[in-house]
């Protein structure tokens, strides 16, 4: 007998994905540079030069065992360093390389870290818009996924709707800032804020609620701003990351927890991560790519491209009249459609072959997201293709 939860997910295959794979099959037929896909955030910019010149100099001169022989359980002690030092040079705390685990991207950090504070039939707070794929990386570990509303207007958090959903089941708020979907950064008077009821509440409820945060798109952040470190405002904080967004690595699989040394039991945490591993047949990452990255560990590739691109297609969403906030980061954009109904909306924009996608699955039906990590090139082309598409069928 099959598992049937896993076979009952195939019939739910991830609209992302379905609509990337129109655009490839459509680019088969008139050419993938004439297809405008908007689909995928897949990284558009090439890894660092000094990446590709460590993996070089790693495979010419390093001892071949340490480099393709098996990670320790808890992580390569040269990459555990590297990312504890560099947390700590960036934003004052005192990590340690035991508050540091390796994991295959913060989709891997995530899996650990929800696992490490919450126990079948509890509760995990999500603000919308969020990543579709959280609701299988918390429903997966037997907790249950709680949605708190949006607020549009900024799409900072909602806290009339969060202090409604903070009850004694809830066990852990996820955030994820700069924000997919929508492109917000967190400012700090949001994370103050949030910190401070978390706080609040924690004490009224006799336990510590842990803030799970997905950063995979922190450095990049737009007109000059750094993105605020959540774990600075609030104690009971674990860092999920990767380097996918900021060295271009999405295939290298690579990232971390980070338990914040804030945490009284923060090396338990770290460590009981390793025994997760043994439940869900994780393994650490990669050995060479772990002392690789540990060579670049404060490098980023060139993330400007996204930030033009951003401006380009903000400031012509702008002139058709579209409502839209600003991104503050990431390589994403969040309008909302010319109709209620934004999948139909995202149908109607295919006959332009403009392939965007409705955020129904992101939890803010009537919305939809562009993402701009295409070549700057094919964004100019699709500006033309977007106002043809608005005149042609809403004006």
């Amino acid at each position: 007998m099959i598992n049937e939860t896993y076979k009952n997910m195939l019939s739910g295959k991830s609209v992302i994905r379905e609509l990337s794979e129109y655009a490839t099959a459509r680019g088969k037929e008139i050419g993938y540079e004439i297809v405008l896909d908007y689909s995928l955030g897949n990284p558009s910019v090439p890894v660092t030069d000094d990446f590709t010149n460590a993996m070089i100099d790693l495979l010419k001169n390093e001892d071949p065992m340490k480099l393709h022989g098996y990670s320790p359980t808890m992580g390569n002690p040269e990459y555990k360093a590297a990312v504890a030092a560099s947390l700590t040079r960036r934003f004052s705390l005192d990590y340690k390389p035991e508050h540091i685990f390796p994991t295959s991207g913060a989709a891997g950090a995530i899996a650990h870290a929800l696992r490490a504070v919450t126990v079948p039939g509890d509760e995990v707070l999500v603000f919308a818009p969020f990543f579709p794929e959280y609701i299988p990386y918390i429903t997966g570990t037997g907790a249950k996924i709680k949605v708190v509303e949006p607020d549009t207007t900024a799409f900072q958090i909602n806290f009339d709707k969060l202090d409604e959903a903070l009850t004694p089941s809830v066990k852990a708020v996820m955030i994820n800032t700069p924000n997919n979907p929508s492109g917000i950064v967190y400012s700090e008077e949001t994370l103050k804020k949030l910190a401070e009821m978390l706080t609040e509440k924690s004490r009224e409820f006799g336990f510590d609620i842990f803030l799970i945060s997905d950063e995979p798109y922190r450095e990049i952040v737009f007109d000059g701003i750094k993105c605020p470190y959540p774990a600075a405002f609030y104690d009971n904080t674990i860092t999920c990351y990767s380097f996918s967004k900021s060295l271009s690595l999405p295939g290298e699989r690579i990232g971390y927890v980070a338990v914040s040394p804030k945490i009284p039991e923060a090396a338990t945490i770290a460590m009981m991560c390793g025994q997760i591993s043994r439940g869900t047949g994780h393994n650490c990452p990669s050995s060479i790519i772990q002392l690789a990255v540990a060579r670049v560990i404060d490098q980023t590739s060139d993330l400007s491209v996204y930030e033009k691109n951003m401006n380009l297609i903000y400031d012509e969403l702008k002139s058709l009249d579209f409502e839209v906030v600003r991104p503050g980061g990431t390589f994403y954009i969040f309008p909302k459609a010319l109709e209620d109904d934004a999948v139909a909306f995202c149908k109607k924009a295919l006959k332009y072959d403009l392939v965007l996608v409705p955020a129904d699955s992101f939890a803010c039906p009537g919305y939809f997201r562009m993402a701009y990590c295409i070549d700057t090139g094919k964004v100019e082309r699709s500006l033309e293709a977007i106002r043809k598409f608005v005149k042609g069928e809403y004006r």
